[in-house]
């Protein structure tokens, strides 16, 4: 479905930070998201960026103010992925998601595991809810990028098949794959 005319698809960046959210240093990785989007789509798109704590409540509520009020397409979180016991972003995903999309996880952690051992303890995953795809991504910007280019092509048909706004990428930086109908 292509997008209404002089209407801009929203896509969400939320960061789970309990540092950055006290503002004990900047949020390098939510940039890192909106700056990997902006070269991977020729959409024109809007921002709506969240930065929040490591508590599943504050994580449950923005995702489902990004998807429910503000109607995203997409969010793309960052941290709360790993072992710790602050890092809660996948229970907090999976509450509010009516579909799990594990393959996303599972292909990041391998593309991650070619760079680091310690991929294996990342929690990675997506889900759905109603027509926005949310995806898990970890907290550092190298294995933000990483991970997106590892599952992108994939991400403008998912939100074609859940009904969200149509994503056009630029096939010099990233090709997104359709099936052929």
């Amino acid at each position: 479905m292509k997008p209404e005319k002089g209407i801009k698809p929203k896509i969400g960046v939320l960061t789970c930070s309990d540092r950055a959210s006290q503002g004990v240093y900047e949020d390098v990785s939510g940039k890192a998201i909106i700056a990997t989007l902006r070269e991977y789509l020729v959409t024109d798109w809007e921002a709506v960026y969240r930065l929040v704590p490591d508590d599943q409540e504050s994580v449950e509520k923005a995702l489902k103010q990004l998807a429910d009020e503000e109607e995203c397409s997409l969010i793309v979180t960052t941290g709360g992925t790993g072992p710790a016991l602050r890092d809660i972003t996948p229970e907090a995903t999976e509450a509010v998601c009516t579909k799990m999309l594990p393959g996303f996880g599972e292909q990041m952690r391998a593309v991650s595991l070619q760079y680091v051992p310690t991929a294996i303890l990342s929690r990675q995953t997506a889900g759905v809810r109603g027509k926005t795809l949310i995806i898990n991504l970890p907290g550092k910007p190298k294995s933000i990028r990483e991970c997106l280019d590892a599952v992108f092509p994939a991400v403008p048909y998912c939100v074609d098949l859940i009904g969200g706004a149509y994503l056009e990428t630029n096939e010099a930086v990233i090709k997104a794959f359709r099936p052929k109908v």
